[in-house]
């Protein structure tokens, strides 16, 4: 173990990793998860319109994006997007797909949760002559999201998990940082082994809360 691993390297390397890469890492989670939330919402109530032309091209839109790795999203939107006059740097180009791929995963847990809803709640909508808007807003989505905070929990989970693609387009997130601070002095064992132990850190306390939301969704009367 000795000749493998060296402490002095590590604390060298550690300051890089967290100062540069943790940071980079939670700011794309956190940022890619409101996307993936708000417009994942908007999917599925697109999925739910009235209108069947609408309806299917929303469908074709998820499954579209749901059958094609991330991987290569990521290079469209960052090598061919500008091509066609619209260019962001790598770390929003991460944010945007990230969180659109996840979009299309978290639109079909809304659906589920608006689906969940009781028909009677339809029903005393309707027979309170409530606005379409204000039934969505006042009466379904207040009952539906509570019941899918858990699982949209989960995929914020996931998603940090894939933070690390973004290394393929210059994105220091934690895997960067240990990469680059590795590429110093060729030695890869510290700093690898490090992001691994920060992204278990980050994957179980993002757990807990996911199972602290699970218990509260529940004690709901």
């Amino acid at each position: 173990m000795n000749e493998t691993w060296s402490w002095d390297n590590a604390w060298e390397v550690f300051p890089d990793i967290v100062g540069q890469g943790l940071l980079v890492t939670i700011q794309v989670t956190v940022l890619a998860s409101i996307v993936a939330y708000v417009l994942g919402l908007g999917l599925a109530l697109l999925r739910r319109s009235r209108l069947r032309v609408v309806s299917r091209v929303t469908w074709a839109f998820i499954e579209f994006i749901r059958s094609t790795p991330l991987i290569v999203q990521v290079f469209f939107m960052f090598f061919v997007l500008p091509d066609l006059g619209l260019k962001f740097d790598a770390v929003t180009t991460g944010v945007i797909t990230i969180g659109l791929h996840y979009a299309t995963y978290t639109a079909e847990v809304y659906r589920a949760g608006i689906e969940a809803v009781p028909p009677g709640q339809w029903e005393a909508a309707t027979a309170l002559s409530l606005p379409r808007g204000r039934t969505w807003t006042k009466v379904i989505l207040p009952q539906a999201i509570p019941r899918v905070l858990p699982a949209l929990g989960n995929y914020s989970i996931s998603l940090l998990k894939e933070t690390p693609i973004l290394l393929t387009i210059g994105v220091l997130d934690i895997v960067g940082a240990a990469y680059q601070a590795g590429s110093r002095a060729f030695r890869y064992v510290e700093p690898i082994t490090i992001a691994g132990v920060l992204f278990l850190v980050l994957s179980l306390a993002a757990s807990l809360l996911v199972r602290w939301l699970e218990r509260r969704v529940a004690a709901r009367p």
